[in-house]
């Protein structure tokens, strides 16, 4: 990542002021309700039907609930910076390929400038008809205008008046409606129930018939508005709460908005005359004749959307050049001085909208909204679809630090999402979606570098091992990072057989987001063990095979014990992949004492944290259990934390309720305790039950109090001094439960908790 883009995320830490209805509710329903509503619902009511056009409607706010079900997951999950949409997904599928989607979504925002323009413009010659013969002219000069506020940086103005602006488009909206409604007819409404789909030109018949795809990208410019709230994530006030609340809301009033308007102009309007005025039906119909509130709420809606994505559109260009993936970006990263606005992309973003005016107004004449509407939507069904692989990608990688704070989210319904979207791309226009499905996997290819047709034996193998160099390369080349940190365990173990337990409560702490080697060391002469060695990895083997046991290895001939331990975790990696936990058994002799902290103390000099696990009672393999977290400190509480966390993630622990406990001696401090732990779980998007336990006993005599009926229990501990090690020794030997399995963790920090 660059310099600026380091820079320009650093500024963006900060949380807004914002809330739900300000930061997300307002701006998606101006989006919303704005141009499609007024100026092409009816139009898709009379090719469609009523029945059609509430399927376009109800199969639009699918593809938007499904796509704000994976924002809110991915938006939960940590701060929204720079670029919005164009953030969370290049942050999921990687800076080369996000800086493409970069672009995509660039390109989405830019044209829907030109796409509010062209509704404004419609709406403003068909309010005033002497401007009739001037719409180009029209359209131009609105470009500019928001160019210009645009490029001083006036828009903020209208933003912050969005509130009124909503006002005027709610007294709009009931006005037209009211009007309709006092027009409905039970005859009407039967007659423009089915489909009515006419030509395409009538002029050239050969051209076939408008289509239920046909209105569908014309409407679904519509449901776009969630976009803006992407955007908009990084100004909220509490974005885990705001995101999905205003999201939500605002697809639930747009979804009541449309179907009453549907169901109303239905019933109140000829067909033809939907087709043919389909915005001076709303007009000049209104209530009580105030069809200049109409008017008023179109033009205010249109103008604002315009403003609104003329200022994101260069900003996610903008974030996507900081990325320094594309080097023909790089002129984009720049911002101007001061405020970092960014000035070039706001210049391309205005070149674009007067090509694309001039172009669609060149081509479709009175169609161009109808053509733009088509483009606008196929690129804004690819982003989309590329937020919802963002989120399945995510749902399914079992990476630790996943953890959204939205809990209504599950990978299937990224899946849908992606499906739908890509599904809908290619029906709208069969061309434009392979050529861009071919595109995205040439790119895909281009940048994995697979080269497949050199492969011998078997092809499955073959690939698989191709993938994973390829992968250890890439991995090799990224900065290792505490949010990312996932746990690669060595497990000492001399006869996994008779340390089962051991074995298997590790592997359930790794729970499929790391990786597992089994060590055992022969002691031994070289030239005697050598042969018995490969004995005893295959030994491992059948073991790992048989108990369905995913782990690796590890056998090493050493003359000392202690010495073929520390050769272990000084030598264990696989490229970046490399030991960062070391599991011990805890032994009951205390003539071993020296030698095990010896170990543990030379593992943590070599980078590794250490785990001691003290095996209680036999686990059954499911039902409810309970997991205590004596909570001391983040030193050592961050590992524990997510380690307790890991191990729920197995079906044998599915029913397991945390508990994150903390002794203090002070009824007074009770309450701040409290909150602190509860913030802590907060700030780490876990779910567990806060205790706080008020006492001036030992803390061993406190633990058997507490936990003595608990199936696990996670406590910290520091190695001691030389010279300690039987007090040490000692205390946690008087310190231990019965029956309990107990996990000692004493850590090196280089986990993140709160990543």
């Amino acid at each position: 990542m660059s310099e600026n883009s380091a820079t320009a995320e650093t500024n963006a830490t900060g949380r807004g002021q914002s809330g739900s209805l300000g930061g997300i509710l307002a701006p998606c329903l101006l989006t919303s309700l704005g141009v499609v509503l007024f100026m092409r619902s009816n139009l898709v009511v009379a090719h469609a039907g009523i029945l059609g056009a509430v399927t376009v409607l109800l199969l639009s706010k699918s593809i938007m609930l499904l796509t704000a079900l994976s924002t809110s997951a991915v938006n939960t999950n940590g701060q929204v910076r720079g670029g919005g949409a164009y953030y969370l997904i290049s942050r999921v599928l990687g800076p080369e390929f996000g800086s493409v989607i970069g672009v995509m979504l660039f390109l989405a925002h830019g044209l829907s400038v030109a796409f509010y323009v062209l509704g404004f413009t419609e709406a403003l010659v068909r309010t005033f008809p002497v401007l009739e013969e001037y719409g180009q002219a029209v359209a131009l000069a609105t470009g500019a205008c928001l160019f210009a506020a645009t490029y001083v940086g006036a828009g903020w103005v209208v933003t912050k008046a969005q509130y009124g602006i909503l006002a005027v488009l709610a007294v709009s909206i009931f006005v037209f409606l009211a009007g309709s409604a006092l027009r409905f007819s039970p005859d009407t409404f039967v007659a423009n129930l089915k489909p009515g789909f006419t030509a395409i030109s009538h002029d050239d018949p050969a051209e076939g018939t408008v289509s239920f795809w046909a209105v569908f990208a014309i409407f679904f410019p519509a449901v776009t508005g969630i976009m803006t709230g992407v955007g908009a994530s990084g100004d909220l006030r509490e974005p885990a709460r705001s995101f999905p609340r205003g999201a939500f809301a605002a697809i639930g009033v747009s979804l009541a908005v449309y179907f009453m308007q549907i169901l109303i102009s239905g019933g109140a309007f000829a067909r033809e005359r939907l087709m043919a005025e389909p915005y001076l039906t709303l007009k000049e119909d209104a209530l009580f004749q105030l069809g200049f509130l109409v008017a008023a709420g179109i033009f205010a809606a249109a103008l604002s959307c315009g403003l609104s994505n003329f200022m994101g559109a260069p900003r996610v260009l903008q974030a996507a050049a900081r990325d320094g993936v594309l080097p023909s970006l790089r002129p984009f990263a720049k911002g101007s001085r001061g405020n970092d606005e960014p000035r070039r992309g706001i210049v391309l973003c205005g070149l674009m909208t007067i090509s694309v005016i001039c172009w669609a107004t060149t081509a479709a004449g009175d169609g161009a909204l109808d053509l733009v509407a088509r483009v606008v939507t196929e690129f804004f069904l690819y982003s989309y679809g590329m937020l919802n692989i963002a989120a399945l990608i995510q749902g399914i990688s079992g990476n630790p630090s996943f953890r959204p704070r939205f809990r209504f989210f599950h990978w299937s319904t990224a899946l849908l999402g992606s499906v739908v979207c890509f599904g809908a791309a290619l029906f709208i226009n069969p061309w434009i979606a392979v050529a861009a499905t071919l595109f995205l996997g040439a790119l895909v290819w281009h940048i994995e570098r697979r080269e497949l047709d050199t492969t011998f034996g078997d092809a499955r193998r073959g690939f698989a091992y191709r993938s994973a160099r390829a992968n250890l390369l890439q991995l090799a080349e990224m900065e290792e990072s505490p949010r990312n940190w996932r746990p690669t365990a060595v497990v000492f173990s001399s006869s996994p057989e008779r340390r089962e337990v051991l074995v298997t409560l590790a592997i359930w702490m790794e729970a499929g987001r790391g990786v597992v080697f089994l060590a055992n060391v022969l002691v031994g002469n070289f030239e005697e063990l050598a042969a018995h060695r490969r004995t005893a990895v295959r030994q491992l083997r059948e073991f790992c095979r048989k108990r369905s046991i995913d782990a690796f290895p590890i056998v090493v001939i050493d003359d000392n014990l202690e010495n073929g331990m520390t050769s272990v975790m000084q030598a264990l990696s696989t490229g970046p992949i490399r030991a960062n936990v070391a599991i011990f058994g805890w032994s009951e002799e205390s003539a071993r004492v020296k030698t095990h902290l010896r170990e543990f103390c030379r593992a943590k000099n070599l980078g590794l944290s250490v785990v001691v696990i003290r095996e209680g009672r036999i686990l059954c393999p499911s039902g409810p259990k309970r997991v205590d977290v004596w909570w001391r400190g983040l030193k050592n509480g961050g590992l524990m934390v997510i380690l307790a966390h890991l191990l729920t993630r197995n079906w044998e622990w599915a029913q397991t309720e945390i508990r994150l406990l903390r002794q203090i001696g002070n009824e007074a401090g009770r309450e701040s305790a409290r909150e602190d732990l509860y913030q802590l779980l907060q700030d780490a998007r876990m779910e567990a039950q806060v205790e706080v336990v008020v006492s001036e006993e030992p803390f061993a005599d406190v633990l058997r109090q507490h936990s003595s009926d608990a199936d696990c229990v996670f406590l910290g501990f520091e190695v001691p001094p030389v010279g300690h090690e039987r007090a040490w020794f000692s205390q946690y030997q008087n310190m231990l439960l019965d029956r309990t399995t107990t996990i000692l963790v004493s850590s090196v920090g280089d986990e993140d908790v709160m990543a």
